[in-house]
This record gives structure tokens, sequence and C-alpha cells, in this order.
């Protein structure tokens, strides 16, 4: 397929519709954060990651913060849990996404063996007696997590190489839809249960479309929540492979839903929403997380802010640069700042153990604001203090505004 290219942006502008697209151009709400807004919030983004660190709060609560500033997470968790208008999924990477995706990646769950991690396709290869027991137990004890099922004292569920048999059954039946995630406990544990005892009767008897029209589906919603985006970056929204990628993209291009552009500055074509927002400004500040979507493709960050930002949870401590949780501060529509941060709920503290401002920023400017932007965080998350550590070449200036 050849399409003409129909319009080039600036980098700046595609910077500011990623920006609008991710739901930074609209101001914070100033009367309180109610369900109408979280629920705006999730369509905007379509996907949420999840992720098991809490050194400062579960990952998905920050995506909300960083857009609508401090909000319940309780309500949040309503719609991951008592509502169910969310569904846990492999889809970025273990995310909560609205029910309406749930159709659209059937697909995946039915290719469970092609997608799933050796682990479960062994065991269930191996010991399908054993993963047909475990799905008669849920069936007949209602909602159960991994735990339950230990055959000894000695196993654990540790990481996902080395679950225990009765997780890696409970996670195969998860991935191939079979089962679905009901809550979280306190500590985080999946409790699984039978997807139609989980999720509203619409959902459940809404008809499989086609993988192709599914493609079609997950390109689009991922061109909406991204504004402007690459090849790359329409299909790592929801790790779909190159060739299924490219031929809805071909398709959405001929049905005039995606605008071929140039960007310039990228070496790679991009392909543009017809109804991004073009806006003139954005005015945002927000900490975001390591898997906020604005953020977790790293080469796309790089393109849109000439930021280089990488994860270094796994870096050993010596080797670290920034730091251990580093989360990029996000001012206008420039990312000037990264804090590595931590909530020290024994002390009632937002830790800041490391900040680093951006080359060429006006590092008092930056300061104030994110001592503001953490004075927030700290209340949302019931802190009383913020105490800047003072590692970092911004730490003096943060440390004078924090006092």
């Amino acid at each position: 397929m050849t399409v003409p290219v129909v319009d080039r942006l600036p980098a700046p502008l595609a910077r500011r519709i990623a920006l609008a697209a991710q739901g930074f151009a609209d101001a914070r709400p100033t009367g309180g954060v109610d369900s109408r807004q979280l629920r705006r919030v999730t369509d905007r983004l379509a996907v949420v990651q999840i992720d098991s660190v809490n050194v400062l709060s579960r990952s998905h609560y920050l995506p909300y913060f960083s857009r609508l500033g401090a909000y319940r997470r309780e309500a949040l968790d309503d719609f991951t849990g008592r509502r169910h208008e969310l569904f846990e999924y492999w889809a970025h990477e273990a995310s909560y996404l609205p029910v309406r995706l749930h159709p659209y990646l059937r697909w995946r769950m039915a290719a469970a063996e092609e997608h799933a991690w050796g682990n479960m396709v062994r065991l269930q290869r191996e010991r399908p007696g054993y993963v047909a027991e475990v799905l008669d137990r849920v069936r007949e004890q209602g909602p159960t997590r991994a735990g339950e099922l230990l055959e000894t004292r000695r196993e654990r569920s540790g990481t996902m190489w080395n679950w225990h048999p009765g997780k890696v059954a409970l996670e195969w039946l998860f991935f191939t839809g079979v089962l679905t995630a009901r809550a979280r406990t306190a500590g985080f544990e999946r409790v699984y249960d039978l997807t139609e005892r989980v999720f509203p009767a619409a959902v459940v008897q809404a008809p499989t479309p086609d993988p192709a029209e599914a493609f079609r589906e997950l390109v689009r919603t991922a061109a909406r929540a991204l504004g402007v985006a690459t090849e790359r970056d329409l299909r790592d929204y929801f790790r779909l492979r190159p060739a299924a990628a490219r031929t809805a993209i071909e398709e959405l291009a001929d049905a005039g839903e995606l605008i071929p552009v140039r960007v310039d500055g990228w070496s790679a074509p991009a392909w543009l929403d017809p109804a991004a927002r073009r806006p003139r400004w954005v005015r945002a500040r927000a900490l975001l997380s390591p898997f906020d979507s604005l953020v977790w493709e790293r080469p796309r960050v790089e393109r849109l802010f000439g930021f280089r930002y990488r994860l270094e949870i796994y870096t050993p401590a010596e080797k670290r640069v920034h730091g251990y949780y580093v989360l990029p501060f996000l001012l206008g529509d420039r990312i000037v700042a990264r804090a590595d941060l931590k909530a020290d709920r024994q002390a009632g503290a937002l830790l800041v153990q490391a900040v680093h401002g951006e080359d060429g920023v006006d590092r008092p400017e930056v300061a104030t604001e994110l001592a503001a932007e953490l004075r927030l965080m700290a209340d949302w998350l019931r802190l009383e203090r913020v105490v800047v550590a003072g590692a970092g070449d911004l730490a003096p200036d943060l440390a004078a505004v924090t006092r």
C-alpha cells in the first residue's frame, strides 16, 4: 500500500499532540475527583500497566494521580473490584483494561500456546489432568488464591520463573480467559474466579470478532491514546506482532482512520489520529510512574522529549545513575527532571532519595514546581512530610524550597 504523506508536523506540535492524547492538556479538577473523571482517564489510556513494586505506590494508581491530582484510591479499587469496569489481562504487560476490550483480546487467549510463557504451556501439556483439577476446584469453591494451592509447605509463589504448579495452572487458565481476576488481596495477590462469574453478562455474551477486526480495534485504540505514533509505537501499545499490526494500520489508513505524517526529527514515518487535538500549549505538572503509558516505550520518550530514561530497579545499587524508583517530572510540555522517590510509611515521610534536573532548565523554577507536586503527592499518600535526602544536582534547590 502506498499512501501519500498529507501532513508534516513540527516536533514540538507532535509532542503536544501526544500529551493531549494522554490527558495532559486538560486542567486538573478543582472540586474533587469523581468516578466520571476516573472513567475518562481509563477510556483515554485504555491500558493501565500493573506492577508489584510498592516502594512508592502501586503503579496503576499513579497515572490517575498524574492527570487528575489527588483522588480516592478506593474509588479506583471499585472499578477493578466491585464494579468490574476494568479487567486484568496481558496487554502491554500485565494491565487493567476497560471491559469493552475483552472481546478484542480473545484471539490472544485462544492462541495462548503461542503467547504464554513456557512454564504455563509446559504444565498444561505435561499435566493436563492437574490443570483440569485446578479449574474444577475454582468452579466448586469460588474465588481462589494461588497460595491455597500449595502442595507442600516448602513451595513459594516466587517469580514467574519458579511459580509452584498451582500458580502456573491458575495463570494458564487466566491467560486462556477461562479464569479472570475477581480482585487483589491487600498483599496484591491475584484472586481468580470463573470469567462468567465476574464479568457482566453483556461482556461474556458479546460476540468474538475475527482477529483482523480485533487488530484494527486495538490499533485504533492505541492511535487515540498516543495521538501521533510510529508503527512500532502503535503495535507496542498492545504488544501486537509486526505483520498483524502493519496490516491493521494499512486498513485503517485506507479507511481514513489514520493519517500518514512526517514528524520533524523522527527517522520513521508516523500516523496521526484524525481526531487528535493540536493544542497550542500544554501547561502540565506531573510526576510520572515508570510504567505510565506516556513513557513506557523508551525510544518514543527520546523522540518526543529528548529524554533518555532507563529503569534501574534491577541494576545493582552501586551502578545506578539516578536511583531505584525514578519518576520523570513533566512541566509544561517538557520533562525537566527526575526524582527517586520512596514512601516511608512508618516515618510518615515522602523521601526524595535523589533528584536530577535536565540540562538547560531553570533550576529554581523547576525546584519550586516539583516541591509543590511532591507536597500534593505526600498528602495523597497520607504522608506528613517531604524529605530531601540530598543526592543529585537538583537536591540543593529542592531542599531550599521544601524546608
